[in-house]
């Protein structure tokens, strides 16, 4: 079982994100309350299912996923896509299919978790920090 499952990672820097939101046609209004928050995120696991929560003053969101097959989202922001996460090692890696295709890359350590986000040629970058139990 890996260990950063369970644990929950606080957003402490972000560069980026308020030209990755543009990229995707997010409004105003939306990317100003996106890039205002620290989000806290937590990836658990049971029996094979995954659920990957953010939680947020503006916007909470949840998706459950198995590894490798497809399911649709809706993201936070309204989006309706296609979307398939898989694991290597301690990197989550998901990929979204839409009007525009974007990568997240999660990459958990026992003490932060880097998540690297991209649509077009653009890269957003955000760190979360592992909170104290």
């Amino acid at each position: 079982m890996p260990e950063f499952l369970g644990k929950k990672y606080k957003l402490s820097s972000s560069e980026n994100f308020d030209d990755f939101m543009k990229a995707l046609g997010v409004g105003l209004l939306t990317r100003k309350m996106g890039s205002s928050v620290s989000p806290v995120v937590e990836l658990t696991e049971n029996n094979g299912v995954y659920t990957l929560k953010t939680t947020s003053p503006f916007k909470n969101s949840e998706i459950k996923f198995k590894l490798g097959e497809e399911f649709e989202e809706e993201t936070p922001d309204g989006r309706k896509v296609k979307t398939v996460c898989t694991l290597d090692g301690n990197k989550l890696m998901q990929i979204q299919k839409g009007d525009k295709q974007t990568t997240i890359e999660r990459e958990f350590t026992p003490t932060e978790m880097k998540a690297i986000m991209k649509v077009d040629d653009i890269v957003c970058t955000r760190i979360y920090k592992a909170q104290d139990e």
